[in-house]
Parts: structure tokens; sequence; C-alpha cells
């Protein structure tokens, strides 16, 4: 028998949010107040991540933050482009800013309170906060042409020698114009998939996989009853061709050989187990 539609219900609400802003506030908060930034340092602090986007459910622990510096930048332009923007090398980078973020924040929180990972800064809970990853990144700019303004801003970092590029503002804004266009019935199916895993299938694949696989649901396939709406985009999702889908971003391919993309054995994989639990309900 198909999964109950009072359980899909509960399965669709988002768990409380009001602990990760305070999250984000706080790290927020700690950078603001030290005074000895370089003069020039432009920088933001944004939540992204399930919290961000509004597709958190109950058990979701760690806040995803953003901490990306503004007064230089990375793109995919050439030395010659750069010259004809008449762009020169900055003088402060985001190494010494990242030197920077860890030094205050450990100042602030104390030195057992955060610690150094490969790509993010650990924050461990306390006062009212929730754990946190920390993204210390630099803003990325996608240009189109050649031309000052003619770009898709995202951020970047490194983790060992490699440069990964990722677009959370663009992200977030896709997410938002789906859900309207879905008559909000996106990101309540985003928790329906979250809880199938979390409570059924483990803890894989990741959030923001099944954030973009459900994104590239026609928006058609949505509404007219919680089962009526999963049940219409696991059908589509069985027949689809997963090599064209892309990411929430717009930016990315979905499916690829990056450390960053899915690949489509396991999406399969996953989708298989979602209608064997549909079909075997009970």
């Amino acid at each position: 028998m198909p999964i109950p539609e009072s359980q899909l219900e509960t399965w669709a609400r988002p768990g409380a949010s009001t602990t990760a802003k305070t999250t984000a506030d706080s790290i927020k908060n700690a950078l603001n107040s030290y005074r000895s930034w370089p003069s020039g340092v432009e920088f933001d602090v944004y939540l992204q991540g399930s919290y961000k986007n509004d597709t958190h459910i109950r058990g979701d622990s760690d806040v995803d933050v953003v901490v990306q510096l503004n007064s230089t930048f990375h793109s995919n332009l050439s030395e010659e482009q750069k010259g004809t923007l008449g762009l020169s090398p900055a003088s402060y980078h985001l190494s010494d800013f990242r030197v920077e973020v860890l030094k205050v924040l450990r100042n602030y929180y104390g030195q057992g309170f955060i610690t150094e990972g490969t790509k993010t800064l650990k924050l461990r809970a306390g006062n009212g906060r929730l754990s946190a990853d920390i993204v210390v990144c630099g803003q990325y700019r996608k240009y189109k042409t050649v031309n000052s303004y003619d770009y898709v801003e995202g951020m970047c970092f490194w983790s060992g020698s490699r440069q990964i590029i990722n677009y959370p503002k663009i992200h977030y804004e896709n997410g938002v114009t789906k859900h309207k266009n879905t008559s909000e019935w996106y990101k309540p199916t985003v928790r329906i998939f979250k809880n199938l895993r979390s409570n059924l299938l483990g803890d894989n694949p990741p959030s923001y996989f099944l954030e973009c696989l459900v994104y590239n649901a026609p928006h058609l396939k949505f509404g007219n009853g919680y089962q009526n709406s999963f049940c219409n985009i696991v059908n589509w999702l069985n027949e689809a061709d997963l090599d064209t889908f892309m990411c929430k971003n717009g930016q990315h391919k979905l499916f690829g050989d990056s450390p960053e993309q899915w690949n489509t054995i396991e999406a399969r994989s996953f989708i298989a187990n979602v209608i064997s639990i549909w079909n075997d309900w009970q």
C-alpha cells in the first residue's frame, strides 16, 4: 500500500529554524566586533544549506554559514581579459582572510570551540547556538562576456590545490522561484524526500543533491495532495534522463565525475529504493 497522506504531511513540515539564525548572527557579531581588519577589507556573513533554503527537517543539526570576502574576487577571466577590464592583482588574499577569521573566532569563542577542517571551520554548539560548519571563501565572478557588470556571482575556496566553486545565493533565489511556481509545493516535497532518506534509507544522499533532484521535476508534477505530488515526481524521476539535470543554481550539472557532483548509478538506486518503500509500506 502507498505511504499514507498523514505520514507524508508530517514529513513535509519544517524543523525549528530560529536557532539557525541566532547561530549565524553570533558569527557575524564575532567578526564585526574585530577592530583590526586591514583597511578596505569587506566581507559578508550569511546562511546557506537547508536552514537558509527552508528545507530543513527535525534532526538537522549543523548550520552552514558562509563568510565571504568581497573586497577581492576570483573569476573565469584570462590574464589578458583582466587587463582589458583594468583589474590588478590583490594585495590581501583569501588565504590571509581565512587565517584572520580563524584567529578572530578562536579569540571570541575560545580555542576549544573552533576547529579547523580541510574545507570548513567547525564551531561547537553552546550558549543557545547550534554547531556550525563555516565556509571561509572569496567572491567568485563567472563572466559571460568581458564586461565589468556581465557576470554571475558565486563563491570559491580551495581544498588542497583544488578550487571549489558554488553559487549559494542563486541556489536560494531559484528555490524561492520554484516554490512559487509550484504553488508552494516544492519545499515540502524536498522535506518528504529528506525524511524518507533519513528515517528509512540512512543519511545518503546529501540534502543538496535531493534539493537539486526534486528541483528538476516539472512544475505540473507538484500539487493536488502529498500522495499525488510525491508519486507523480517519483514516477517522472524514474523515467527521466538524469544526465540532463542541472543543479539548482543553474550553473553546474548535477551529475558528473567531480567530488561535488552526484553519479547517476547512486541516484537510480535511491529512486528505486523510494519506489520499493512506497509499494511495500505497512
